[in-house]
């Protein structure tokens, strides 16, 4: 079964929905126009069941099959932008300055919303379809607030899936992978208190620039001489903040970072080094470090058997030759997470590229490709419909 016909059909349709997501982005927990214009279209769709409100702005659509069935799946796309400005240059670019769609998830709504009009057209399927659109992705844990708040208590599926737009893929191919597919993600965030003084008089102070360079510069040994060599981890401290003036050393330096892994193991360890790292390297240099190791999002695990139908799938959508195992988990990450910590489940990636030279995501210039929508649609579709059949769970 390659891409619908059905979903072909509406293609320049999905495209301006998309277009029309992009010129009005909205971050974390702030997608109110999103949330509405997505319940508005669930609803001319003739979706049986439209849910708004969850996790402020999140939106679960209720489709019911055409036949009997005991199965239920969630299909989860995400919905909010990045405070980044804008520098594409196409005519649909953000009317939200500092905001915008660089991470294509308005890609990702606009494909789940294909997959729900020819759902809820053919409801060739049994069983239930839940469709989750889920808020802020990108910095406030959405899915984590959804199920805080009972998302699979009142919408009790039996699997779950998402996909994310991959630009450095070739177009149309998709990528999945057992196991992790993508990192737990931890915020790093070290205060340095030394003492200030004149930029020519050290001796009388206790320079906190120097004792954040031994901190950054001791962080790197931590993966290289600490980590289990099979293992991977990363830290990167990306932000360092302090002094006012040429001759003066300051008070206070303030560092921020990040750290990725994939094993609890890993990311214990991690967490324990930093801090001890830190903190031991100011007691050294007689300065007081406060070290906070925040972690956000965990693994991004895909089940096994989740992972087979969800390859299943594509290749039902692509055929075998576009569909690929990813030959290594990416250091991003992603809230689905929680998700997949919930229910078995499966996350694939979608190649975009246009050319090598493709923007990447989180870049000014990245722009989904359109081109892709009904590949990504009719996968979302072929879930539904080779997963929920009469009589069966998923």
């Amino acid at each position: 079964m390659p891409v619908h016909n059905r979903i072909a059909a509406f293609h320049d349709e999905m495209t301006a929905w998309r277009r029309d997501f992009h010129a009005h982005p909205e971050l974390a927990l702030q997608e109110v126009r999103t949330s509405r214009v997505v319940a508005e279209k669930l609803k001319a769709f003739g979706v049986d069941e439209i849910h708004t409100g969850i996790a402020k702005t999140g939106v679960v659509g209720v489709l019911r099959g055409s036949r009997p069935g005991k199965g239920a799946i969630g299909l989860r796309a995400d919905m909010d932008a990045l405070p980044i400005m804008e520098e594409t240059g196409v005519p649909y670019a953000s009317t939200n300055p500092g905001v915008m769609h660089a991470c294509g998830h308005d890609g990702h709504t606009t494909m789940l919303l294909g997959a729900a009009k020819y759902l809820a057209e053919t409801r060739n399927f049994a069983g239930t379809v839940y469709l989750i659109f889920q808020p802020a992705e990108e910095m406030h844990g959405g899915a984590k607030i959804m199920l805080d708040e009972g998302l699979f208590e009142r919408f009790p599926v039996d699997r779950v899936f998402g996909l994310h737009n991959w630009p450095r893929a070739p177009f149309g191919a998709f990528l999945w992978r057992n196991g992790p597919v993508m990192a737990a993600v931890s915020g790093i965030d070290i205060t340095i208190t030394g003492k200030g003084a004149h930029g020519a008089m050290p001796n009388l102070g206790i320079d906190p620039v120097l004792v954040g360079a031994h901190i950054i510069t001791a962080l790197q040994g931590i993966v290289a001489r600490n980590l289990e060599p099979t293992d991977a981890g990363v830290v990167s401290i990306t932000w360092l903040e302090g002094g006012d003036a040429h001759n003066v050393i300051p008070e206070v330096v303030r560092l921020r970072g990040t750290a990725r892994w994939f094993t609890k193991e890993a990311g214990d360890l991690i967490e324990r080094r930093v801090i001890e790292t830190a903190e031991g390297i100011g007691r050294a240099f007689g300065a007081r470090v406060d070290a906070k190791f925040n972690r956000a999002y965990p693994a991004t695990v895909n089940e096994p058997e989740s992972t087979a139908l969800a390859r299943e799938a594509a290749i039902a959508v692509q055929g075998e030759a576009r569909v690929a195992e990813l030959p290594r988990p990416t250091m991003g990450g992603e809230d689905f997470a929680f998700m997949l910590e919930k229910r078995p489940g499966a996350y694939l990636m979608l190649g975009t590229a246009r050319s090598e030279d493709d923007p990447a995501v989180h870049h000014p210039k990245y722009d989904f490709n359109d081109d892709v929508l009904p590949i990504g649609a009719s996968w979302f579709a072929t879930l539904a419909e080779r997963l929920l059949v009469e009589g069966k769970g998923s």
